[in-house]
């Protein structure tokens, strides 16, 4: 095992792989651009015309949520906090349970573009054009962030170029939403997912090659305490145990799988129900594979910086930049890896960004266009649609151009998924799952989780919990190679955890900063979603909730859950399955079902299509 010598620096060779991404990426819009004859309406734009099947989403649905914080954010976590990270395995499968059971099912049999048609379907449309703003601002904030955490990480490790990579990475991206649609978006995502794996595969091949092994890599991590994956600690106020990541976790990322517009808009695009369904689950593979990846990357990182942390011992900045630094020190003899590692984060932003994008033209298209523009024909909503996708990824690099003024905000704007998500999927489990919640109730529900979760969250940013509320596990500088002063070989981490604009310093500690403001990150989506659920029964009871008649295809009814066994009773018909007459309803596809779906008994059974 050799010392670690100086780091590596990027070569032509790096330059021409992460190019070559670009390119493909952008080659592939093109391609969709005119592929069986472009985009004619906002549907094919929007929803790939609903005829896309499961392998393909389900990878992107995986590439999506693998932004780059992911590939960068995850194996330092697991190198400062170690591998309990991994219990979010379990927490991954709740997660497209109940986005497959619960959720899915609903928006489905609706055919809907936009997550907040149903809320005006449920609701009215004041609870709609909430929903629709909250999402627009949290999405704009968050893919800001997305494409500049990464450029800046691997800007002061590689001396990649910072605003060269954010705009590239920024125009790639509105290029090819804009002129390839969601089809674009979903293809270059397999592609990108593709990049990722290979770039953690070769990170992981070299680190256990170097290391002497697989073997020598888990020792190292379970010698320095890093494989604590089972601490049952029921405390809330505790970072990571066993109970916030799996119900905190469920929490935040159901709010992001169930109900995220940039998610749910794939899985709809889905041909049929079942291959809807079939995305979600494959795409847990998919979520399993990258965990299991970027955990192992956070054990070979800890292997290899055991006796000398390069984050104590000044190296990096900020534990965001282990990863490359890592890069450069293990594959410096191999010319063009530390270049595909660079694709592989940057394939993380692409996807997340290109979702994003696609996502915000679809919302705005139909819940502020369409609604109150209702003379417009579909080719002109087509392009309409086109012109969103541009001005939102000028925003979003326009945001990424405010990330770096903020700098500390990195953290917040992180933390605003949860405070958003929470409520957000609060209000659409009132309505899926309580029939007698009403308009008022949603409303005034959605304030409520809303203020709490903001006040939760700020608070937490402005004193952020002590140490021993995160613990961040023992890291050494004993082994750098003392040319440092003395001084320094002391400081074991005493890092502060979180440094933020807003933090107020040398105050003195209250009960409620050190037990409601030190709450676990992961249950600031858990108390919004409540508070919001609870509120919402609690006022629809008194304000005429159970007098409302209500659709039930609005609801999640029974027959949902029945008809997953649907698929066993229709085998022996599958050979003339497509030989009914037209009037049948040609497709499983209700968006494009002439029939209307006509509930006249009270069974609330549907007697158009079986759905």
């Amino acid at each position: 095992m050799d010392m670690p010598r100086g780091i590596g620096t990027f070569v032509v060779w790096d330059y021409v792989v992460f190019a070559g991404m670009l390119v493909i990426s952008a080659a592939i819009g093109i391609y969709y651009a005119f592929a069986g004859g472009g985009q004619q309406t906002s549907k094919d734009f929007l929803m790939g015309g609903r005829r896309m099947t499961a392998v393909p989403v389900a990878l992107s649905l995986t590439a999506s949520f693998m932004s780059a914080v992911t590939v960068l954010g995850t194996p330092s976590e697991v190198y400062r906090f170690g591998a309990i990270f991994s219990i979010f395995a379990f927490t991954y499968f709740f997660v497209v349970v109940i986005s497959a059971e619960v959720f899915l099912p609903v928006f489905y049999k609706l055919g809907i573009t936009s997550t907040y048609e149903y809320l005006q379907l449920r609701f009215n449309k004041c609870v709609r054009l909430c929903g629709t703003v909250l999402f627009i601002v949290q999405t704009i904030l968050y893919t800001g962030i997305v494409i500049y955490a990464p450029a800046l990480a691997l800007n002061q490790v590689t001396g990649f170029d910072l605003w060269g990579a954010v705009v590239a990475t920024g125009v790639v991206c509105t290029f090819y939403c804009t002129l390839g649609g969601l089809k674009a978006v979903i293809w270059t995502d397999v592609f990108q997912v593709g990049i990722m794996v290979a770039g953690f595969a070769s990170v992981i091949i070299q680190a256990a090659v170097i290391q002497g092994g697989i073997s020598t890599i888990l020792n190292d991590a379970y010698n320095g305490g890093r494989l604590n994956f089972w601490n049952f600690n029921p405390n809330p106020l505790q970072r990571h145990t066993f109970w916030t990541i799996i119900i905190g976790g469920t929490f935040t990322w159901s709010s992001i799988y169930g109900v995220n517009q940039s998610q749910v808009q794939r899985y709809i695009s889905c041909k049929s129900r079942f291959q809807a369904k079939l995305s979600l689950y494959i795409n847990l593979v998919g979520l399993w594979a990258i965990l299991t990846c970027s955990v192992f990357c956070g054990l070979a990182l800890y292997s290899r910086y055991r006796d000398c942390d390069p984050w104590t011992a000044k190296k990096v900045s900020a534990p965001d930049q282990l990863m490359p630094y890592l890069v450069l020190d293990i594959l410096q003899d191999y010319p063009g890896l530390p270049g595909l590692f660079v694709a592989c984060a940057y394939s993380g932003t692409l996807s997340t960004v290109s979702s994003s994008i696609n996502a915000l033209a679809a919302v705005t298209v139909e819940d502020l266009i369409k609604p109150y523009f209702r003379s417009l024909s579909e080719r002109s909503l087509s392009w309409i649609s086109q012109g969103m996708s541009v001005v939102y990824g000028a925003l979003c690099i326009g945001m990424a151009a405010l990330a770096s003024l903020m700098g500390a905000l990195l953290q917040a704007a992180l933390s605003i998924f949860g405070m958003v998500g929470g409520p957000l999927m609060g209000l659409f489990a009132l309505g899926i799952l309580v029939p007698f919640a009403n308009s008022i109730g949603a409303l005034v529900g959605l304030m409520a989780g809303f203020a709490t979760s903001l006040w939760v969250g700020i608070g937490a940013q402005m004193y952020p919990p002590l140490p021993e509320r995160t613990s961040p596990l023992q890291l050494d500088v004993q082994g750098c190679n003392s040319t440092y002063n003395e001084t320094n070989l002391m400081t074991t981490t005493e890092m502060p955890f979180t440094t933020s604009v807003f933090q107020i310093h040398n105050v003195q500690r209250t009960p409620l900063m050190d037990n409601w403001y030190s709450l676990s990150y992961l249950y600031f989506s858990t108390v919004g979603t409540l508070v919001t659920l609870l509120v919402g029964i609690l006022v629809s009871l008194p304000t005429g909730g159970r007098k409302q008649n209500l659709d039930p295809r609005y609801i999640l009814t029974k027959e949902d859950f029945l008809s997953n066994f649907d698929i066993f009773k229709k085998k022996k018909h599958v050979l003339n399955y497509k030989s009914h007459p037209v009037e049948d309803g040609g497709t499983d596809n209700p968006a494009f079902n002439h029939i209307e779906l006509n509930f006249s008994d009270q069974s609330g059974k549907s007697n158009g299509t079986r759905l």
